[in-house]
């Protein structure tokens, strides 16, 4: 067959890359065309929530199903079945006519999306030996960052020159290559030769995954409208705490699970549990830098959408500068002291952004981002690698699952974190943008997110990468057997 012709060391990859492509241009670019489908729809703004909050609790929703079903049906069938699912989705989303098919088709768009990323994940992890994956993580990262940069601009002129349904059509094209290429060169991934559990055959943890996805997407919802519909009003609180009480039920369930959908026991792994505290607290001061720049820009220094884009996206060079150092680094001084630093920058760099006001140039914003990036990129992959290096083949999708949780949940806190602080720092001479939050209160948020990027620092240093330091060296063998279950 053809697949044979090229080897997985490439064709693993490039799957990677297009599906982490996928799912991040179309988060981002979806915000832009928000405004033109109200205008669309004869809707105001607000109205539109259900647009954005409806992909991440779906994605909570399918998230925890990614693993099982990874090992039950092979990692190509449901890589490539989800992408087609994305793409499909996505373009019904374009042709929808009201608000509520569009609603209904983003909801689907993130159930697939919930699914690509672990799995994408696993497949990549599974491919690569604990020594490679560092070198391989230097070349990945340039369209993960590309992807965030472009994404904003490519929404603006495809608004502009066609019409916001084109920010869903264009993920047709690019869905429907990315499964071409993969019916085409994917090798199919048998579960059995990873390891002696034989995962393709467990039991469906049923009350597992009615839980945990209850669980995730009443605390996701709860947590992404909470700063818009108010903390203390009787739907968030409800959902808020409806969701912590079906994950602690996870919690228990899990435990006690022969065969879980999630295996919480791999947090039993020190370095995997460390790893995934710092990207839990560590992301959420990152991305909230990330969404706090445009609103700051917009609403407080009066500029337009094309300067909050062209001001921002100097992070991604950073980061892409930093991570090459990273990289050589890593086996030499291990992720410990590479993650710290760079978390120490973060909080550095935020408390630069504090000194922002009415006279800050838009180049001095962009020197800001850039020097952002430059410390971001000591956090991304560091942290991603050393989290698998003691994980088994045969757990590659279940930490895969896992990681994606954990980063969704920081993806949610961020943006939350953020619209609190500005409106409990409450309103007034925004400046040339209008009435909006203060400069004193973006100044204020910024001090908040270092503070956190800081005690995410201290924790980071605290951090046993031995392992980590040694699977870069010389490698490590496969764990003889999977983490215990129950």
């Amino acid at each position: 067959m053809a697949h044979r012709h090229l080897s997985q060391r490439v064709v693993v990859p490039v799957m990677f890359v297009a599906t982490v492509f996928i799912v991040i241009v179309d988060g981002a670019i979806t915000t832009v065309a928000l405004p033109a489908i109200a205008r669309q729809f004869q809707l105001a703004p607000a109205r539109l929530d259900a647009v954005v909050v409806v992909y991440p609790v779906c994605v909570g929703v399918a998230v925890p199903a990614s693993a099982w079903l990874g090992d039950r049906f092979g990692g190509k069938r449901l890589l490539l079945a989800s992408m087609a699912l994305f793409a499909a989705s996505s373009a019904l989303c374009g042709a929808a006519g009201n608000l509520g098919t569009l609603v209904a088709f983003r909801a689907l768009q993130g159930l697939a999306g919930g699914l690509l990323t672990p799995v994408a994940g696993a497949l990549l992890f599974r491919t690569f030996s604990a020594r490679e994956r560092v070198r391989a993580s230097r070349v990945l990262i340039f369209p993960q960052q590309i992807a965030p940069a472009v994404a904003p601009i490519l929404g603006g002129v495809l608004v502009d020159g066609l019409s916001w349904r084109w920010v869903f059509y264009v993920n047709l094209p690019l869905g429907l290559a990315a499964v071409l290429f993969g019916l085409a060169f994917l090798e199919p991934h048998r579960p059995e030769q990873h390891g002696p559990e034989q995962h393709g055959r467990r039991r469906f943890d049923l009350p597992g995954l009615l839980l945990s996805a209850g669980g995730l997407a009443g605390l996701t919802y709860g947590i992404c409208a909470g700063s818009d519909h108010g903390w203390t009003s009787p739907g968030i609180l409800l959902s808020l705490l409806t969701g912590a009480a079906l994950l602690a039920a996870t919690v228990h369930v899990e435990l006690r699970t022969r065969d879980p959908i999630l295996r919480l026991t791999l947090f039993r792994d020190r370095l995997f549990r460390d790893c995934s505290v710092i990207s839990l607290i560590g992301l959420i001061p990152i991305l909230g830098a990330m969404f706090l720049g445009p609103l700051f820009i917009q609403d407080a220094l009066g500029g337009s959408a094309m300067d909050s884009g062209t001001s921002t996206f100097t992070e991604a060079f950073g980061v892409l500068l930093t991570v090459q150092v990273a990289g050589a680094l890593y086996a030499r001084v291990g992720p410990r002291a590479i993650i710290g630093g760079g978390l120490l920058g973060v909080a550095a760099v935020l408390v630069l952004f504090s000194t922002c006001d009415l006279h800050t140039s838009l180049w001095t914003f962009r020197l800001y981002m850039f020097l952002l990036g430059v410390a971001m990129g000591g956090v991304f992959m560091p942290t991603t690698v050393a989290s698998m290096s003691t994980i088994s083949k045969a757990d590659m999708a279940q930490a895969s699952t896992l990681n994606t949780v954990v980063r969704q949940t920081a993806g949610a806190l961020a943006p939350a974190v953020v619209t609190t602080l500005l409106v409990a720092g409450g309103s007034g001479a925004a400046g040339s943008g209008g009435a909006g939050p203060s400069v004193s209160t973006y100044q204020d948020a910024y001090l908040v997110l270092a503070g956190i990027a800081l005690l995410s620092a201290l924790y980071a240093f605290t951090l046993r990468d031995g392992p980590a330091r040694q699977a870069a060296t010389s490698g490590i063998p496969e764990p003889a057997e999977p983490a215990p279950v129950g």
